[in-house]
């Protein structure tokens, strides 16, 4: 990993019941928090049904982001592109890359809730058949090919953009991964980024991890394209950090329950069937089934590397949003992590020293000759005052 970038892959969850409209007010004081922090990107989701994941609509939460923020890029994460006609998903990127000047990204997946594509008369085989043939459209669309085509869905006529993307040649394009190959197989071929939302998740998510890189591989030689750059993979993986373990595991009550029942018992989701009857036994599943990471700076570092171990280098780790903890706990578990997290990670293309190794060597040095400093120091003192005392005796 040359410089490991860091972000959010906001959902979001928030509690069915409470107010709607501050919840997403949340989501954006958030993203605002993270490019304050210096955070690289932030993901946000589609979704339509089942009362915690409430942002229909990534775009236009990606708008009105970007108003408010500098620098962070934000992407859809994903958009739920079986659903949509891939003439307008294009369109409407292209348009977001232009407004936020080359700050979007696109993500693509199926769509994980089979009660938002129930509702558009699709089943989970629809949608990912759909992802194959939609994605191929959109990639064509984003070179300016002329596209004529039926799909399932849609019907296309000499369809194509009016617009070019303002990033050239292209905004970053990523496809969704769980556990099975189908995104590892449309990202080589395609020759986009790959997003492991599965990355921690699951068990088999992470075993998985090295393998689908190697199909990311295949595919791209299949086809001819140029050698995959882990730059481009992002994992996805859970979170929460505080000064101590104590302090985390406090945190982590005040919604960890709420999060792990919307797994259980609401969202048809089963490649995330996260394990635990009370909270302590969340926290446990978290932290011992090796999924995540609930405790200190030092937890966090530890799963990251343990990562990097598992695939072999990517570019770029998302904490999933997931309020466990209220707004305060979150955007401190975040400074956190931005402060003693990050720069073990990142400035390593000079020399192979990241930034925390960098200050922890010059502070070493200095203190391993402070002794003889000082004493210069002294003598020098004492130069100046013996000087001045002949200034003064010389009158």
């Amino acid at each position: 990993m040359s410089r490991l970038r860091f972000g959010t892959f906001l959902a979001p969850f928030h509690r069915a019941g409470e107010n709607p409209t501050l919840a997403l007010q949340r989501d954006l004081e958030l993203v605002e928090h993270l490019d304050a922090l210096g955070i690289d990107e932030a993901w946000i989701g589609e979704h339509h049904s089942a009362g915690s994941e409430i942002i229909a609509s990534p775009e236009i939460f990606i708008a009105a982001a970007a108003e408010r923020t500098k620098r962070i890029k934000l992407g859809t994460g994903v958009t739920s592109a079986s659903y949509h006609n891939p003439l307008w998903v294009a369109d409407r990127m292209v348009l977001l890359d232009h407004l936020t000047r080359g700050r979007s990204m696109l993500g693509v997946g199926p769509g994980s809730l089979p009660s938002d594509s129930a509702m558009i008369g699709l089943n989970p085989t629809d949608t990912r058949e759909l992802l194959d043939v939609n994605l191929d459209i959109i990639m064509r669309l984003l070179r300016g090919e002329v596209v004529t085509e039926q799909t399932k869905t849609h019907n296309l006529v000499e369809a194509q953009l009016q617009l070019r993307p303002y990033t050239e040649p292209c905004f970053d394009v990523a496809v969704a991964a769980v556990a099975s190959p189908t995104g590892p197989r449309m990202a080589g071929r395609h020759g986009v980024g790959l997003l492991s939302i599965g990355a921690t998740l699951s068990q088999d998510g992470f075993d998985a991890l090295a393998h689908h890189w190697n199909v990311v591989e295949e595919r791209a030689q299949h086809y001819g394209q140029p050698t995959p750059d882990r730059e481009k993979w992002r994992l996805v993986g859970l979170m929460h950090i505080a000064e101590t373990k104590e302090q985390a595991y406090r945190d982590v009550e005040y919604g960890i329950e709420n999060w792990f029942r919307y797994f259980q018992k609401t969202a048809a989701f089963p490649q995330m069937a996260v394990e635990g009857g009370d909270v302590k036994e969340m926290i446990d599943f978290i932290n011992e089934a090796g999924i995540g990471a609930i405790g200190t700076p030092d937890d966090a570092k530890a799963q990251v590397q343990r990562l990097a171990d598992q695939s072999g280098g990517f570019g770029a780790m998302l904490l999933l949003g997931h309020e466990w903890a209220n707004p305060q706990a979150t955007k401190r578990s975040w400074e956190l992590i931005a402060q003693n997290v990050v720069p073990h990670f990142q400035g390593t293309t000079w020399g192979g020293v990241s930034h925390a190794e960098s200050t922890q060597a010059a502070k070493e040095r200095a203190g391993l000759k402070r002794d003889a400093y000082a004493a210069t120091q002294l003598e020098a003192v004492d130069h100046m005052t013996k000087k001045y005392a002949d200034e003064v005796a010389s009158k």
